[in-house]
């Protein structure tokens, strides 16, 4: 009894000396990534000769056996450890669960694709003990290359983005979009409940919200080209970054989800116009051709929602066509709501485009709340 006691108790005592002595941990979110676990982990432990360091992979429940790759190497390396994530969808969303998970007092992100160079990581520790507040692993400064990882479009594409964010935001880094960077768990938890779970680029989320000034280095390095899988990003990435954006520069008051709501609504616009038009040239009578082309826009905002708004609970299969009918409900009762308040509003004040953006608005707002609760509610 005492022996078993003892035993449990050391193995305790282990765990917790591991914990307390790690000085780094590598937060690392996956998808379909069991391929290059194994060779991350062996990178991470010839670049980190030295240093206390534990390892977090954060897994999106991913079907190719990621979890199982990671946990078969955490039996026999204790600085490896493994969170798997089921509901929850998102690379944003993924970093902060690891981020907060972690008990070292520094933590960094990089990607499980191999295409972060895992040999900065010591020099950004350096920078880090001598008292930055956060290194930024960067491809666009002086020394830094992105040629071998990105196609021309989505290196014009960053470019872009970068100076989006210079100028909305006045985040003065060469790499806002960057996935590999280090900072100070305390400043971390700081900024964490401002922090979006939505969307990739989680680092300018924190340079953005983060209350007080921080003392940012950045090293450059060379983005390689993915050693196994596929790219996560597709070209809905570009909307949602800009809804982070607006997010931002409303002060948090309107959250991404919403103001992706809003973007992808207005889309509903031109496609209700280019349904009316077609349908109106095929002859059929205006009254028809509006309720025609309003389906259309409901079902092209239902799936663009479905795609981007609603990642993270994404619906398919049959329960994709039961959220198309709850959406074009939703969306019904949307428009009387619209039209309740444009013509309350137009009583009182007789100003056509004050009543009209108030029953739109309005209409915004209801269809995203009542959506978000009928349509994509959480499992």
């Amino acid at each position: 009894m005492d022996g078993g006691t003892r035993t449990i108790a050391g193995a305790a005592s282990r765990d917790a000396d591991r914990e307390v002595t790690a000085e780094l941990s590598i937060v690392i979110p996956t998808f379909n990534e069991a391929q290059n676990v194994p060779f991350v982990v062996q990178c991470l432990s010839d670049a980190l000769a030295g240093v206390r360091w534990e390892v977090i992979f954060v897994d999106d429940n991913s079907p190719d056996g990621t979890t199982p790759a990671a946990r078969k190497i955490a039996r026999s390396d204790p600085r490896v450890r493994c969170i798997r994530r089921i509901g929850r969808r998102g690379l944003a969303g993924a970093c902060i669960e690891g981020m907060l998970a972690s008990s070292a007092t520094v933590v960094a992100v990089m990607d499980g694709d191999l295409q972060h160079d895992e040999a900065l990581l010591p020099r950004m520790l350096e920078s880090i003990r001598q008292g930055a507040d956060l290194v930024v692993g960067t491809r666009f400064a002086p020394g830094g290359a992105a040629e071998r990882g990105f196609s021309r479009v989505r290196h014009l594409s960053s470019q872009l983005a970068t100076q989006a964010a210079k100028r909305i935001l006045g985040v003065q880094l060469s790499d806002p979009m960057s996935g590999f960077f280090m900072m100070r768990r305390e400043l971390f938890d700081a900024v964490a409940p401002r922090l979006s779970t939505q969307g990739f680029k989680l680092l300018l989320d924190i340079v953005a919200s983060s209350p007080q000034p921080l003392r940012i280095v950045e090293l450059p390095f060379e983005f390689r080209s993915r050693r196994h899988g596929d790219s996560k990003l597709d070209s809905l990435v570009i909307l949602e970054y800009f809804g982070l954006l607006l997010a931002k520069v409303s002060g948090d008051w309107l959250s991404i989800r919403f103001v992706l709501f809003a973007l992808v609504g207005s889309t509903g616009l031109f496609v209700h116009l280019w349904a009316l038009r077609e349908a109106l040239a095929f002859g059929i009578a205006f009254d028809w051709a509006q309720m025609l082309a309003a389906v259309t826009a409901m079902t092209s905002n239902f799936f663009l929602n479905n795609q981007l708004t609603y990642r993270d609970r994404r619906l398919r299969g049959l329960a994709a066509f039961r959220g198309l009918l709850t959406f074009y409900a939703v969306c019904s009762v949307g428009a009387v709501a619209n039209v309740g308040v444009a013509h309350w509003v137009y009583g009182s004040q007789s100003i056509w485009w004050l009543a009209g953006t108030a029953g739109a608005i309005m209409g915004v707002v209801f269809n995203y709340a009542a959506s978000s609760v009928l349509t994509w509610r959480r499992s």
